[in-house]
Order: structure tokens, then C-alpha cells, then sequence
């Protein structure tokens, strides 16, 4: 047997420990592959049809950040990995010490195993990529919004790409190897697993400081949602939240056990002794790695739900819910041809619709003036209540945006009045009565502003004065929009985009307009989240994995000490199903404390989310949850099955 098939051996030995290191690897060298699979895409590169620049530009760059992030992830990832298979190894390598072979060949020997592990990876990674390239090619297609789905092609520059940065990395850590057991004499190496642990202990104080940090903090999300939009209020909770949850993994889940363990009569009773007194040392050595996989969790279930709400037709609807929009100031000769070639498209397309249109005048206050036989032509056209003024100096103001129309329902809710306010036109001052303030968004901005319905009457006596505020003639309006309403909004996907562009490219010297279709800001709204949700939905999925394998590699670090103590337990009686249980509760522990921690996270953003768009947000949560959920159960189970048939091995 020469060295080469030795380290060969060597791999194939210990493959029960580095089948998560190889899983993950090949795992990270697939998703890697897959960015690059769309980094080179023909269509995503040229940007999608329809699409703005904003996307294109995007997905380019978001694509080339993604790799970045995977590979310096990656490595970290690989090198904790590599670290902690060492470390299990220190009297294997004492051994191999002691019966003559020299650091060199050591050297030599771990270059050779990480290697092994890193080409098989990079083969198998790359193959599993392109067998499901086209499944991931209908998934993003999908994601993007796109008609026929993005087209399969025979990917050589994300082969090349992925091989080349994954062998570069996978030598830079087999490199790394001999590093890492450098330090230490061979006294040292052979006797690493000997060395008493002290017992772990927490601290009171910062064991309550944990749940008064992550309570703080749930409270700043919610001060931020309820009260104040400041973001830096919003950054801090977030920081403090992460604080607290490091403490509560480090000193409160410590100082818990030891509580538990004051208490004789669970303590004493069956095989809680052994549970407890081993939870205690599992608890304190992994409290780090519980932290990191809660919070990489919590932040992936949070950005997953979030793009998911977000580019749901619903939500674009509901802040603009005309299905085109047509605005022009009075000096624009084209605007009748435009509003005709839109209304004869539709009909063309056979697609029914109610046209209405107003033109307000502006109000000194950050204001603007309706009319109110403009709002309820639109409003019942939109199925909402007809609104009526009883006298010519009564007016009501309606929401323009998401935000104002919460704040309107809250006052509807409290049963606030109005009041009077002066309505201010160049220097006309008309008081008016307020009544109640309208809930529906019919007239929709994308600012800020008080939009006041009034009388046609008390309309058309302000509108003098506001021309000769302007200086412009009678019958004079600075903007006109005319509002096209659709109920089957999304099937004006087929010919919305080539609409739009045909009036955007027909310019003129005079006047000014604007023209926007609501599936086409659908359409790029969808398609920017749909981006962002790959890259942060493939980093999470990602992150969740190296998560997991923590875990795995945290198991099987300890696995030579638990074999040693339950063999000797077992010559005391220990039998199966007790021995069944313990292993159990243990991992049930490791794998889904950090996962609960990171759900109740989520759930807390998610409820802030709730509060703040009038659109449930609870389905794309759930489905997030069960998701990752159910990736947990099946490693859960594939772990417990593999540990528990170790052990059982060894019982006497």
C-alpha cells in the first residue's frame, strides 16, 4: 500500500465523521453552481423582457455578491468543519507519531484526505447542479415572473468557474490542516481526550439580562410599528434582540439546568441524573453554535416570509388599484391620442373597463382639492361607498397612501371628529367642516399629502383663484390624471408592457405626461423581490445547512467520550429504550432549541409585519416554517437513527 491509497483508507475509515463535511461541501459547491448557473444566464444577462434596467442591474450584481458571500462562507464553514475532525483525530495522529512517522508526512497525509474530500465534492456538487439545473431554471422562472421560464443552456463558464474557486479553496484549507495540529507536543496529542472539563456555570445577572434584552427588544419592533417609523430605533431592537438571545444560550439555559438539578426530586428521578448532568456540559459547550444557528435561521425565515408578502399581486394592488393611469398637464397636444390608443387597446383585447378621471387644485398646506363627484365615480366603480356633503362648506379628506389610510381607520375607530379646518388658495382662506375621513384609497399618490374632497360647487368657486394663483387662464389644470379601472388586472400582462412603451416613446416638445400600468409595477415589483428572494432564499437555505451540520459535527466531536460513558453505564443496567430516550431528549434539545428560538424571532417580526400592510402575511409565514421545519425533522431523524445504532453497538 503506497501513501496515496493509505490517505485513501484513512477517509474511507472515518467516513462516519466526514459524511456531513462532505454532504456540505458538495451541498455548497451545488448552490454555488446554481448562482453561477444564473450569473451567465443569456436571458438575465440581457435583461428580462419587460423588465427595467433596476432588475438587470440586480440580478448582475446580486448574482456576483451571492458567490462571494457562498465561497467566504464557505470556507469559514470548511474550516470549522476541518478544525473539528482534527480534533477528534489528536490521538490518531499521536499515534501515527509514535510508530514513526514524522510531521512532514502528517503534513502530507491530511493535504491528501482534505483533497480526496474536496474533488469528490467539487464532481459531485457540479453534477447534482447541472442534473437539476433545469428544475432550478422553471423554479426561478417562476420566482421572476416570466412567461415561458428562463430557457436551459450547457453552463461551461459556471463549470469552470465553480470548479476553479471551490479547488482553490479546497486547497488553501487542506493547507491550512496541519496548521491547526501544529501546536502541541505529543504528550499533548495522545492524551487530548483525557483532560477533565470543569463544570459549566452562569451568572444570575446575565442570565436575567438575556430575557429582559429580547423583551426590550420585541418591545422597540413594536414601539417602531405602533408609534415611531424610526429605523434606528428598528436597528437597535435588532441588535439588542441578538444580545439577549446570546446570553440566553450562554448563562440562561445554563443557569436553568442547575435549577433543575437543585431539585431533588426530579433530579433523582429515573434517568433524569444522567440527562441533566450531561444536558449541562452539552448546553455550555455548544451555546455559541446554538446562538449562530438561531440568529442565521431567524434572519433567513424573516427575509424568505418578507420577499414572499412583498411580491404578492395583492400588496401592489392595494396602494394603487387602477389598472392604467394617464396623467397630463393642460399644454400636452398628445394626451387624446394616448388616452384613445389605451381605450382602444382594451377594447381590442376585449377587456371591460370604467373609465374616471379628476384634476385637483393645489392647497397652500401640502394639499390638493377634489372634486366630489370626480371621487365617487371612481370610488363606485372600485365597489366602495358613495360618499355625500350636505353643505357647500362640509369636505372630508381620503387616505393617498397605505400609511394615511391607517392612520384614517384608527380615527374612524376611535370615533374622532374632524373638526374645521381653512382650506388656503392663493390668498382665499375657505373654512370647512370636516366629517368623517374616508378609509378606501381612491385617489393614490406615491408621497405624502392631504387630498380634501369638497362640493362641485365649492370646487368650481376655489378654482379661479388657484388660476390666477398660477396665472394661467380659465379652464387651466396643472395635472389631469384619467384612471382606468380593470377587474382582471393581471390579464393585461400580454400587452400592457408593449402599451406603455409605444406612448412613453411618443414625445412631444410641449407638455408633460406620465402614463403607468399596474401589472407592469407589478411585473418589476415582482421581479426586483423575486431576485432578492433567490439570493437570500439560496444563502438561507445555505446557512440553514451549515447550521445543521454544526450540529452533526458538535455530535460526533464528543462521540469517542459519550461511547466510553455509556458503555460504562450500560455494564450498570443502562438498557435500550432508557439509553433511547436520553440520546433522544438530548437531540431534540440540540436540534430544535436554536430552531424554536429563531421562530419565535420570526413570528415577532412577522406580527410587526402584520400590523403595518393590511395584507395577511400569516400563509407565506407558515409555509416558510413548515419548510424549513420539515429539513430539520428528516436530519433530525437521520442523525438520531446513525448515533442510536453506534451506540447500541457498544452497550453490553
Amino acid at each position: 500500500m503506497n501513501f496515496r491509497q493509505f490517505a485513501i483508507n484513512n477517509v474511507v475509515r472515518n467516513k462516519r465523521i466526514y459524511l456531513a463535511h462532505f454532504l456540505s461541501s458538495t451541498f455548497s459547491v451545488m448552490i454555488f453552481f446554481t448562482y453561477a448557473l444564473l450569473l451567465f444566464h443569456p436571458d438575465l444577462k440581457a435583461g428580462l423582457k419587460g423588465s427595467s434596467g433596476t432588475v438587470t442591474l440586480l440580478a448582475n450584481q446580486g448574482f456576483v455578491i451571492a458567490e462571494i458571500i457562498i465561497f467566504i462562507f464557505s470556507f469559514l464553514f470548511l474550516l470549522y468543519s476541518v478544525g473539528s475532525f482534527l480534533k477528534t483525530r489528536k490521538k490518531e495522529f499521536g499515534i501515527f507519531l509514535i510508530i514513526g512517522m514524522t510531521r512532514k508526512q502528517m503534513n502530507r497525509l491530511l493535504f491528501m484526505e482534505n483533497m480526496c474530500i474536496g474533488l469528490a465534492s467539487i464532481i459531485t456538487g457540479i453534477g447534482l447542479g447541472i442534473i437539476f439545473g433545469k428544475l432550478i431554471l422553471l423554479i426561478c422562472g417562476s420566482m421572476l415572473a416570466v412567461e415561458n421560464s428562463l430557457r436551459f443552456y450547457f453552463p461551461l463558464k459556471s463549470i469552470a468557474l465553480t470548479a476553479g474557486a471551490f479547488l482553490l479553496l479546497f486547497v488553501v484549507i487542506a493547507m491550512s490542516s496541519s496548521l491547526l495540529i501544529r501546536k502541541g507536543t505529543l504528550i499533548d496529542l495522545v492524551k487530548s481526550e483525557e483532560k477533565p472539563k470543569p463544570e459549566p456555570k452562569a451568572s444570575r445577572l446575565l442570565a436575567l439580562l438575556s430575557v429582559l434584552l429580547i423583551g426590550g427588544g420585541y418591545a422597540g419592533v413594536f414601539t417602531f410599528v405602533w408609534i415611531s417609523f424610526s429605523f434606528p430605533l428598528l436597528l437597535a431592537s435588532v441588535v439588542v434582540v441578538i444580545a439577549g438571545t446570546y446570553f440566553l444560550f450562554t448563562q440562561l439555559s445554563v443557569y436553568i439546568i442547575r435549577a433543575l438539578k437543585r431539585n431533588p426530586r426530579l433530579f433523582f428521578r429515573k434517568t433524569n441524573l444522567l440527562f441533566l448532568s450531561e444536558l449541562t456540559y452539552r448546553m455550555k459547550d455548544n451555546a455559541i453554535m446554538f446562538f449562530m444557528v438561531s440568529i442565521i435561521s431567524a434572519s433567513s425565515f424573516t427575509g424568505i416570509g418578507t420577499m414572499l408578502a412583498i411580491a404578492d399581486p395583492g400588496l401592489s394592488s392595494m396602494s394603487n388599484p387602477y389598472a392604467f393611469s394617464y396623467m397630463n398637464n393642460w399644454y400636452t397636444p398628445n394626451s387624446e391620442r394616448h388616452i384613445r390608443q389605451i381605450e382602444e387597446t382594451l377594447i381590442d383585447h376585449q377587456v371591460p373597463y370604467v373609465k374616471g378621471s379628476y384634476a385637483p387644485i393645489g392647497e397652500n398646506n401640502n394639499g390638493k382639492i377634489i372634486k366630489l363627484s370626480d371621487y365617487n365615480r371612481l370610488a363606485k366603480a372600485l365597489g366602495y361607498e358613495e360618499r355625500t356633503l350636505k353643505q357647500i362648506d362640509e369636505s372630508f379628506m381620503t387616505p393617498s397612501n397605505l400609511a394615511i389610510r391607517k392612520e384614517y381607520r384608527e380615527q374612524v375607530e376611535k370615533g374622532a371628529s374632524g373638526g374645521k379646518v381653512n382650506l388656503e388658495v392663493d390668498n382665499q382662506h375657505v373654512p370647512v367642516q370636516l366629517s368623517t375621513p374616508g378609509t378606501d384609497i381612491v385617489i393614490p399618490f406615491q408621497y405624502e399629502i392631504y387630498l380634501y374632497v369638497v362640493t362641485d360647487e365649492l370646487f368650481n368657486k376655489m378654482r379661479p383663484a388657484y388660476n390666477e394663483e398660477v396665472g394661467m387662464p380659465e379652464g387651466f389644470y396643472s395635472s389631469r390624471t384619467i384612471q382606468f379601472i380593470v377587474k382582471d388586472w393581471m390579464g393585461t400582462r400580454s400587452f400592457a408592457p408593449e402599451l406603455i412603451k409605444s406612448i412613453q416613446d411618443d414625445h412631444s416638445e410641449k407638455g408633460y405626461y406620465e402614463v403607468s400600468a399596474l401589472v407592469v409595477d407589478w411585473l418589476n415589483s415582482k421581479q426586483t423581490n423575486g431576485i432578492i428572494l433567490i439570493l437570500s432564499g439560496l444563502i438561507g437555505i445555505v446557512f440553514f445547512t451549515f447550521a445543521a451540520s454544526f450540529t452533526y459535527f458538535r455530535l460526533y466531536a464528543d462521540l469517542e467520550r459519550d461511547e466510553a460513558q455509556y458503555r460504562m453505564i450500560g455494564k450498570m443496567g443502562l438498557s435500550r429504550p432508557e439509553l433511547r430516550k436520553i440520546v433522544t431528549r438530548q437531540l431534540l434539545l440540540m436540534f430544535f432549541l436554536p430552531i424554536l428560538v429563531a421562530v419565535i424571532h420570526s413570528s415577532v417580526a412577522f406580527v410587526a409585519l402584520q400590523q403595518l400592510v393590511d395584507f395577511s402575511v400569516f400563509g407565506y409565514s407558515l409555509r416558510i416554517f413548515l419548510v424549513f421545519a420539515s429539513m430539520q425533522i428528516l436530519y433530525f431523524a437521520l442523525v438520531r437513527w446513525r448515533y442510536l445504532r453506534h451506540m447500541y453497538s457498544k452497550l453490553v
